[in-house]
């Protein structure tokens, strides 16, 4: 049995258009692990990213949509079961930014109107939702089905300026995990999350890069460290691991004191 064994299964990434990004990082690994995979972004450039891993001998297909709007969703996992029959895992990693729509929605609260607020909560939380729901069923008949929700450490476990939606938006996805594991689980389907801190990707900000250099570990994240996780709360093996958040960001989480160390 192969490490994280995905043998013969599924897997259906969304937001995985970046070339530096956790959704392309994530599919190539599971396809790595003899998974089918089917990428999805909002942009053509999707198409661009399945070529990549098809060079790799990775089995991948793309598709192009935008995953606030209910019917995409479906017709994202309905091509997925069209083509190949069966969905045994999903990883909803769209949110953040958009190749689409480049603005990031930040903001502190008098700045965030209820346009930019519900903007916001569309991208980083309903498309997790809408694309979950309509997957479920088919999570549901694998028997082994596995749920993995990219949230992130803004929400879930603290907060940064001017990030107001976002941080409630990524919060939600714990609860949305939580509630979504007490209700699988008598299916056989998991549903994780996984909690990114700072991660070198190309949107990564020189700001951003700056923070993770004052994590416990010194630097920032890789788009591959994150899969891994993912991949493990992908995998047969975590059988047993459900409605838990996995927090990869350095140990900056549970860290009290930031300044430089003078020893």
């Amino acid at each position: 049995m192969t490490a994280f064994d995905q043998v013969g299964r599924v897997a259906l990434v969304t937001g995985a258009g970046s070339p530096s990004g956790i959704g392309l990082a994530t599919a190539r690994l599971l396809g790595s692990l003899d998974a089918t995979v089917v990428i999805a972004a909002t942009t053509d450039r999707v198409h661009v990213r399945v070529e990549e891993l098809r060079r790799e001998g990775i089995a991948a297909s793309g598709h192009v949509g935008d995953l606030t709007d209910a019917t995409a969703a479906r017709d994202l996992v309905r091509s997925c079961i069209d083509a190949h029959g069966r969905l045994d895992v999903l990883v909803a990693n769209a949110g953040m930014t958009s190749a689409a729509e480049p603005d990031t929605l930040g903001g502190d609260a008098a700045r965030t109107d209820p346009e930019r607020w519900h903007r916001s909560l569309a991208r980083n939380l309903d498309t997790a939702y809408l694309v979950s729901r309509a997957a479920l069923p088919h999570l549901r008949a694998s028997g082994e089905g596995r749920l993995v929700l990219v949230s992130s450490v803004t929400g879930g476990v603290m907060a940064m300026r001017g990030e107001v939606a976002y941080a409630t938006a990524k919060a939600g996805l714990l609860g949305l995990a939580r509630a979504l594991a007490v209700d699988e689980g008598q299916h056989g389907t998991t549903v994780n999350a996984v909690a990114p801190g700072w991660v070198a990707t190309g949107s990564q900000t020189d700001d951003e890069a700056r923070e993770g250099r004052a994590t416990p570990l010194g630097r920032s994240g890789t788009a591959a460290e994150v899969a891994a996780a993912v991949a493990f709360l992908a995998s047969r093996e975590s059988s047993y691991v459900t409605g838990q958040v996995l927090v990869v960001d350095g140990g900056n989480g549970v860290a009290e004191q930031r300044s430089p160390r003078t020893d």
